[in-house]
């Protein structure tokens, strides 16, 4: 979907057209221009061939009920995915930025299949569209976008930010910036221009170990920004936003989840305006998952140094829900 097209498109129509068409793509949620009954059909017919609103995809649910993957087919034939993860009274979709990812973090299953391209704008609000059409078929709407599939956001920040102004437009799908968090591993160009940002989308780092010599076997990006830099970064955009960041923190099983690695963890966690989002991992082949009550422990240790400290609900694993198990195992969609 490429929005600045559409804009060509209507530009020799009168301008209440536009504030319709809107209101039939985000509001309405139509799937086809033949649903476009408040336009005329002259104009449904030119969207229809030059515009079209059909997504190509495919959707695995989770035995729990909680969580649904999809895998989008491009129109290049490219493959991304996108999960939604239902809680108490909201609903969040997880959407990605880029066809693969070019970072080769060893514990994620999108290195593994390399970088492909960035997103379009169009192909990332594309994926909350989907959800959104998929949720009112069941009287329900998207609450939370969080940027955490595929790709490294930061890598493709206009793109991603031409998106997220779309989300948060009125008129748009008017989703509020504070319901918007963008996850990196610390790309500290990106997090500089985002404190700068006037929306208040929300930041996360994708720590996962408490030094750099680990933290570089684990995720290579670490040596060419490490931790004393990143943090460096996120300080700044504490001084400027005042809002709190989320580290998030994969739990592997003997690599990263120790009591010493605790203790380390905690040291850096020195700021009341931190706090640590502790992941179950979805195993994607070399890596196992800490255990329940290992985890626990961990939780326990950090919150008993002051430490805000929350566990994430493990979503999905019966559908490959870590990212990029999907696409790497799927061929051309029917």
């Amino acid at each position: 979907m490429d929005f600045n097209q559409l804009e060509k498109l209507l530009a020799g129509e009168p301008a209440f057209r536009k504030k319709q068409v809107k209101q039939l793509v985000f509001c309405d949620l139509i799937e086809d221009w033949n649903q476009a009954s408040t336009l005329p059909q002259a104009l449904r017919d030119k969207l229809a061939r030059e515009w079209p609103l059909d997504i190509k995809a495919k959707v695995l649910g989770a035995k729990d009920g909680r969580s649904a993957k999809a895998v989008i087919e491009l129109i290049d034939g490219l493959k991304i995915e996108t999960v939604l993860m239902r809680h108490e009274g909201r609903n969040t979709v997880c959407v990605s930025s880029q066809v693969g990812c070019a970072l080769g973090c060893s514990f994620c299953a999108t290195g593994q299949t390399g970088f492909k391209r960035n997103l379009t704008a169009g192909e990332i609000i594309g994926q909350v569209l989907f959800w959104a059409r998929y949720l009112k078929k069941e009287g329900g709407q998207v609450n939370n976008i969080v940027f955490m599939g595929m790709g490294e956001p930061m890598l493709n920040y206009d793109n991603v930010f031409e998106a997220i102004k779309i989300f948060n437009d009125p008129s748009g799908l008017a989703i509020g910036s504070r319901h918007i968090s963008i996850s990196t591993v610390g790309i500290v160009e990106g997090i500089k221009r985002m404190s700068q940002e006037p929306l208040q989308v929300n930041l996360a780092i994708s720590l996962h170990a408490p030094t750099d010599e680990l933290r570089s076997e684990l995720m290579p990006i670490n040596k060419k920004y490490p931790l004393k830099e990143v943090l460096a970064a996120v300080d700044d955009y504490l001084m400027a936003t005042r809002r709190k960041v989320m580290f998030e923190y994969i739990m592997i099983k003997g690599v990263n989840d120790s009591s010493e690695q605790a203790q380390k963890l905690a040291v850096l966690m020195r700021h009341p305006l931190f706090f640590v989002n502790l992941i179950a991992y979805n195993p994607t082949g070399i890596f196992l998952a800490t255990s329940a009550v290992d985890i626990k422990k961990f939780k326990d240790f950090l919150m008993s140094k002051g430490i805000q400290t929350i566990e994430r609900y493990r979503f999905g694993q019966d559908v490959s829900a870590a990212c990029g198990q999907l696409v790497a195992g799927q061929k051309k969609l029917k």
